[in-house]
């Protein structure tokens, strides 16, 4: 961070030149939109494993939380244990039409209005994933303690059915359940149904273990990102990548929410209760958002029609309107939801470990769960001072 002759205000160094064109043109060749035509064909099935609702998961969270919510809080775990709770309604118009400006230069959107990109300070709002602890787990070597069954059980509802328990909520349940959140709720695997991929990493937070998830979040947006990009530029169907789609829609509908016309403290978020819990005629089944995670996954969605994407392409490529840019957009003057970071706030701001995790470029993992036999073991650069404003 380099101070400025401005008070209280820093910024992510070194600044540059603040009018993006020139880096916009040097990039425009090596970008997908301009190397092949538009074509919602090349979409087909590249959704297909977008997080959708479980019977019985909602009531297991509630039990496996009874019983763990302490050590999700100290492990950074409970907020995006939580939002998994809601269903998501994906933006699909607005996903395909970013997803041609991504460069893989830069680990960014090239828009009209200047590059922009997730960063770890996106994650910390919008999960409260860990993204400043050391990372010194040697996840992708690991093999877990245990062994679950996976095949010919009836997708999620029926691992769910076999595996949760009653009474005491022991490791290996609360392992089980992790292994199933990390799967399809975080990372949302290939294959749209249980696997044991993450399990190691399941049961080292289970027994209290400590990593950076989001920066292995961050780490498999960039991935993603980068494999469309690959595909659209070669013109291929994008075809089931699996990866965090979700997380690139809340952040589109974050920074782009002045634009859509989202208010997102007007938002309500599901209640914490049982599945089967019949309301009373005073009581809701939603409530206020806590935090920008909670408002973000239950903004409205939008299907995928030419119409559409090309609006959004439109807009994307002439750039935001001055009045509807948020760089920032964690803004809360009325502090509604809790701030853990701000770049202008000094109070704030003091934790170290957490500004350095943001302002620091970095090599971040990518498939570092699982056996090397299934992963191609990689790193994505994290560079936040090419967003620097």
């Amino acid at each position: 961070m380099i101070p400025t002759d401005q008070p209280h205000f820093q910024c992510l160094g070194p600044l540059g030149n603040p009018d993006p064109t020139d880096l916009i043109n040097a990039e425009t060749n090596r970008i997908p939109f301009k190397a092949k035509n538009f074509s919602l064909d090349l979409w087909k099935d590249a959704f297909r494993s977008w997080p959708s609702p479980t019977k019985g998961w909602k009531d297991w969270i509630l039990r496996i939380g009874n019983s763990n919510e302490v050590q999700w809080g100290e492990r950074k775990l409970d907020q995006c244990i939580r939002l998994s709770i809601a269903y998501m309604e994906r933006n699909e118009s607005l996903l395909i039409a970013a997803s041609y400006f991504w460069s893989d230069t830069l680990n960014a959107f090239m828009f009209g209005h200047g590059p922009t990109s997730p960063t770890l300070a996106d994650v910390l709002m919008l999960t409260g994933l860990d993204i400043s602890t050391a990372d010194n787990s040697h996840l992708f070597d690991n093999k877990p303690s245990s062994k679950v069954e996976t095949h010919s059980i009836g997708g999620w509802s029926g691992y769910i059915q076999k595996y949760q328990k009653t009474g005491h909520v022991g490791e290996r349940e609360h392992a089980i359940f992790l292994n199933m959140w990390l799967d399809k709720f975080v990372f949302c695997g290939r294959s749209a149904g249980p696997t044991s991929v993450y399990l190691s990493a399941a049961e080292r937070l289970a027994t209290g273990g400590r990593f950076p998830l989001g920066r292995y979040l961050l780490g498999s947006v960039y991935h993603l990102l980068h494999q469309v990009a690959k595909k659209l530029l070669l013109g291929q169907p994008i075809g089931n990548l699996g990866g965090p789609w979700w997380f690139i829609n809340m952040w589109l509908s974050v920074h782009m929410h002045k634009r859509l016309g989202f208010y997102l403290f007007s938002q309500r978020f599901p209640r914490d209760i049982a599945e089967d819990h019949e309301l009373n005629e005073e009581e809701s089944a939603t409530r206020s958002p806590l935090n920008y995670g909670e408002a973000a996954i239950v903004l409205p969605g939008t299907g995928g029609n030419e119409d559409q994407v090309s609006r959004f392409f439109q807009t994307l490529y002439e750039g935001l309107a001055k009045d509807q840019q948020a760089w920032m957009p964690y803004e809360d003057p009325a502090t509604r939801f809790p701030l853990t970071f701000h770049p202008f706030d000094d109070a704030l701001n003091k934790d170290q470990d957490l500004m350095m995790a943001i302002i620091t470029p970095r090599a971040i993992p990518v498939n570092f769960f699982g056996s090397g036999k299934t992963s191609n073991l990689t790193y994505e650069f994290y560079n936040p001072s090419a967003l620097a404003r």
